[in-house]
């Protein structure tokens, strides 16, 4: 594959996934300026790639395993745990729809997980992918990607109590 197609192929999967990766990275880093940082990361490690991409899984689950490995490169620095992030729902980009809980709560609840938690939330239903595409984007068995998913609920549920009416 040349530069010129390589380039192409990441220009169309930047147009249809780069909004979703930047909002991925934004509530996985708790810092909108460092996500677009990540995102950015994240489209130049796969044009580097694209050549040994190899169709196991769909484009959009390769690329969600970029921007989770990047958003842990990021995190494994001395310079981001020393930093103090306030991250609030306004810091997040521009979603494509609008938001079912305009009051950003579930948001907090989510970026409050811990960060594999986070991860495999923000994958699943946010990013939209299936258990299994989850769990290939963790690197992860698909057992444990259903207990990550499983054990994130409780915490969801415990966090959010009296926010919302249960059925």
């Amino acid at each position: 594959m040349t530069d010129t197609e390589r380039s192409r192929e990441v220009e169309r999967l930047m147009n249809a996934y780069g909004d979703g990766i930047k909002r991925f990275c934004a509530l996985q880093l708790k810092d909108a300026f460092l996500a677009e940082d990540a995102a950015q990361d994240t489209f130049i490690k796969a044009w580097k790639a694209l050549n040994t991409f190899r169709n196991d899984s769909s484009g959009k689950t390769w690329l969600m395993r970029i921007a989770v490995n990047t958003c842990r490169d990021y995190q494994r620095t001395g310079w981001f745990r020393h930093v103090e992030r306030r991250f609030t729902p306004d810091d997040l980009p521009e979603p494509g729809q609008e938001t079912v809980f305009p009051d950003g709560e579930v948001s907090r609840a989510i970026a409050a997980l811990p960060g594999k938690l986070r991860m495999a939330v923000l994958l699943r239903y946010y990013q939209g992918l299936s258990l299994r595409e989850t769990a290939v984007a963790l690197g992860v068995s698909l057992a444990t990607a259903k207990r990550q998913i499983a054990k994130a609920n409780a915490m969801l549920r415990q966090s959010l109590k009296g926010w919302y009416e249960d059925e």
